[in-house]
């Protein structure tokens, strides 16, 4: 329930606190006196949005705090999962500054407006016009019937269920664009990846083939180089050979004089022994080299081969084809892998769609059973409210669509005259019956559901006399269980009211100002008095309006 509102620098309000109780406040004043700012100054705690021209002044900040007492509304779960501090008594601060930034908080936490939204949805609501129109929409009658079905429980698990099945159908369906568009490319994949796997490439495979390639391709040019060199190595007189022998045999020969001339002797033999080595490989090199023009062929196609396929696919090394040839070899193999994902995915569907099914068909079910008991209730209200021979017919058809409240579709007819046919509520009410069958079912849902405070905001148009008395007694009796505000018009309502405020203007020098006060019973005489007969008090009307406190 609301506790106490305090308003400082909003529209025409300068500074504004007020302390409420816990049952029927009515709340009146003259067309344009600030009941409409009251309401948009309440708005901003519950997070509508705002903008400079809230401020009166300017220059300074709109600040706007509210204080809720929410033990009896389970919220401890709400304010864990948004990371706010729960506190019994929660505090709401707006703020508004020059520069027409806006800030909130919830006990000093700084929240978002969403946020705020979220949390006013659970603390107060607003039944102004526009809300007793949305009486005309689907869901909200559906909305109505669940309380009194008292569906709550069932359709959070069909929430659940609904939004495991969407999340699988999602996953599903990518699994199957991905599939189609494996399929699509699987022809040509399965043709390159041939391809590679018939060049029968290795690691390397490239730089040794150019190697042969070069060679096979210089085998005379070889011959005759390697040739010339064994014949200067070798020559009988002067080859480099017998030059070697004779050094090593002059050095040999003083190499016992010191260490200096033996290490000498030992280099050059050294250096003999090598050269041997590379004069008789030079020799079975030149033994083995021939002309192979087979051989030759071979590595020649083996290397256009390569090339060709790296041009193909954009790569200048045999390593990158590789990679591409298991990349490709694992696209064969993914597509066997999503085949068995996919029906996977369908029986974990089919398994959500099974339960949502179930509890959308429990929700159908409960529904049904709940019509009878909402549409008895609701004419016996609308009986005390002048409207004898009103009649409801609740349609609950089930379709094939899942929707986010079941797979139910609801169709609400209405009659409110004998002799008259159903007709959809929307088309066939008139105003003052809308407000009616509002206030009407409002007092039901309060039977049924801890329903947070509510304000109704001038419900009792088009409305007057005994009719007006009647919808004050069912308001005073929903505020048994409830905080209940009225803001009215009529004095057969604000006569019902625990607390009486009076929202009236003033002026200040230059300034207007809107201000609420809490009236005395002396005052709140006066004041009904002034609602029946006017400016111009009578006796009467003050015994009247003393009458209807009475």
């Amino acid at each position: 329930m609301l506790q106490t509102l305090h308003i400082k620098n909003f529209a025409l309000i300068e500074h504004l606190h007020i302390e409420f109780s816990n049952s029927l406040s009515t709340i009146t004043g003259e067309t344009g006196a600030g009941k409409s700012i009251l309401l948009g100054a309440l708005g901003l705690v519950l997070g509508n949005r705002a903008d400079l021209t809230s401020l009166k002044d300017k220059e300074q900040k709109c600040v706007v705090e509210a204080h809720f007492k929410i033990g009896d509304y389970n919220l401890q779960e709400f304010f864990s999962e948004n990371d706010m501090d729960y506190d019994d008594v929660t505090i709401i601060r707006r703020e508004i500054l020059p520069s027409g930034k806006s800030r909130a908080f919830v006990n000093d936490s700084p929240v978002n407006l969403q946020e705020l939204q979220q949390l006013g949805n659970f603390l107060i609501d607003i039944h102004s016009q526009q809300q007793t129109r949305e009486l005309s929409d689907e869901a909200y009658q559906m909305q109505i019937l669940d309380a009194i079905a008292g569906n709550r429980d069932i359709l959070a698990a069909y929430k659940q269920q609904l939004s495991a099945y969407k999340s699988v159908q999602a996953e599903l369906r990518k699994l199957q664009e991905q599939k189609e568009a494996l399929s699509k490319e699987q022809d040509y994949n399965a043709f390159l990846l041939q391809e590679l796997l018939s060049a029968n490439l290795k690691s390397g495979e490239q730089e040794e083939m150019e190697q042969k390639l070069e060679k096979l391709s210089n085998v005379e040019f070889i011959k005759e180089s390697i040739a010339r060199a064994l014949a200067i190595a070798n020559e009988e007189q002067v080859g480099v050979a017998q030059n070697l022998k004779e050094i090593k045999a002059s050095l040999q020969k003083i190499s016992g004089i010191s260490g200096e001339y033996n290490a000498f002797y030992e280099r050059v033999s050294s250096l003999l022994i090598e050269f041997d080595d590379i004069a008789g490989e030079l020799s079975q090199n030149f033994e083995k080299l021939s002309d192979d023009p087979e051989e030759l062929e071979r590595v020649n196609q083996k290397l256009q081969l390569i090339y060709s396929l790296q041009k193909k696919h954009s790569v200048a090394t045999v390593e990158e084809l590789l990679a591409i040839q298991e990349a490709l070899d694992g696209k064969a193999l993914l597509a066997g892998d999503i085949d068995s994902a996919i029906e996977k995915l369908a029986m974990e569907s089919g398994k959500h769609k099974a339960q949502a099914d179930d509890t959308a068909a429990l929700l159908h079910e409960q529904r049904q059973r709940a019509i009878p008991v909402l549409t008895e209730k609701v004419t016996a209200i609308l009986s005390q409210l002048g409207m004898p021979n009103a009649r409801f017919n609740f349609e609950v058809k089930t379709a094939d669509t899942y929707y986010a409240n079941g797979k139910d579709i609801m169709s609400l007819l209405f009659s409110a005259n004998k002799g008259t046919d159903f007709g959809l509520l929307k088309k066939v009410a008139s105003g003052g019956e809308m407000s009616r069958i509002m206030l009407a079912v409002k007092a039901v849902l309060a039977e049924y559901s801890k329903l947070p405070t509510i304000i109704f905001d001038e419900i009792d148009t088009g409305v007057s006399g005994e009719i007006a008395n009647k919808m004050g007694d069912i308001m005073k009796g929903m505020s048994r269980g409830m905080q209940v505000f009225a803001i009215t018009h009529l004095p057969q309502i604000a006569s019902k009211g625990e607390q009486h405020y009076k929202v009236f203007k003033t002026t200040q020098g230059e300034t207007t100002v809107s201000e609420l006060k809490l009236l005395t019973k002396e005052e709140r005489v006066r004041e009904i008095a002034e609602m029946l007969s006017g400016k111009d008090i009578s006796d009467s009307a003050l015994n009247h309006a003393r009458a209807l406190l009475n």
